[in-house]
């Protein structure tokens, strides 16, 4: 395990590098479970945002320091102290108090998106207490995968809202029933790391935390030595078959590679191939 140039100056994040071109970090607030404040989903964005166009870096693991809990999701107690959600004694025009709030959440989106705008993929480990917030980050996961003790829970209707961060929108479109993402949603029941890979939540259960983070290590390093332009393109081009149309997506695939297969990259990989040669080490993008 080693350090990344350029990540010591994270306050609640640990950012290291287990392998070649692998970034791990951390949630690391295990005192409070992981719980989020603002100034961490701040903090988060910046962090995957450097990451993504870190040429020392091809993917990335994202986990929870501490061994019990991935995230408790949101501090309440600091949310309802400060900003537009804190309670206060004064009225408010509500038109003015709307507006604070949707901007409130819509920063907040942003944050938790960029894991899935983040250029390289990246893989969510969860274990332990993972609740709330802990389905929003993990669904702009490109592969989850947890440890047989992970607890989940979409939380939201149980503290009075419907889940704004990215749940609603982003959980149908990982597991195939409808029904399934309705019964957890509106009942805010916990569900477990069998469940979760039955439904294809996740696509592996560990026996434990270390050998979650094992498997993601292996998973990441495998990616990591692929070549970088397939790599990224590929989960580009995933992305945006999700949210499209196949004719847009075939078009905009059609477009994609008629930069990138004249990469160097597509040469090399045919030749390894052709000569059932060693794997190429590919260029720094």
């Amino acid at each position: 395990m080693s350090q990344l140039i350029g990540y010591s100056n994270f306050k609640h994040f640990l950012i290291s590098s287990p392998s070649e071109y692998v970034a791990h970090v951390e949630i690391n607030r295990p005192s409070k479970l992981n719980s989020f404040t603002k100034e961490m989903w701040i903090e988060l964005r910046r962090a995957f945002a450097t990451l993504s166009y870190d040429p020392e870096v091809r993917a990335v693991i994202f986990s929870g320091a501490g061994d019990r809990a991935f995230t408790a999701g949101l501090d309440v107690q600091a949310v309802s102290t400060g900003g537009p959600l804190a309670t206060s004694g004064g009225q408010q025009d509500i038109g003015r108090q709307a507006t604070k709030i949707r901007r409130h959440v819509a920063e907040f989106q942003d944050c938790i998106s960029q894991i899935e705008t983040c250029e390289k993929p990246v893989i969510c480990v969860m274990h332990g207490i993972s609740i709330g917030l802990a389905i929003d980050m993990s669904c702009c996961a490109d592969v989850r995968i947890c440890s047989k003790d992970t607890k989940f829970t979409v939380k939201e209707v149980d503290i009075g809202l419907a889940a704004d961060i990215g749940t609603l929108s982003r959980l149908p479109k990982i597991v195939s029933s409808t029904s399934w993402v309705k019964d957890v949603c509106l009942t805010a029941r916990g569900f477990g790391a069998d469940e979760a890979l039955a439904v294809g939540f996740v696509s592996q259960v560990l026996e434990t935390k270390a050998k979650a983070v094992e498997a993601a290590v292996k998973i990441a390093s495998l990616m990591a030595s692929k070549s970088p332009i397939a790599v990224q393109g590929t989960k580009e081009l995933l992305n945006h078959a999700r949210d499209n149309t196949v004719a847009d997506s075939l078009k905009y695939t059609a477009v994609w590679n008629s930069a990138m297969v004249q990469s160097t990259d597509v040469k090399d990989a045919l030749l390894s191939g052709l000569k059932k040669t060693k794997p190429p080490r590919f260029e720094k993008l």
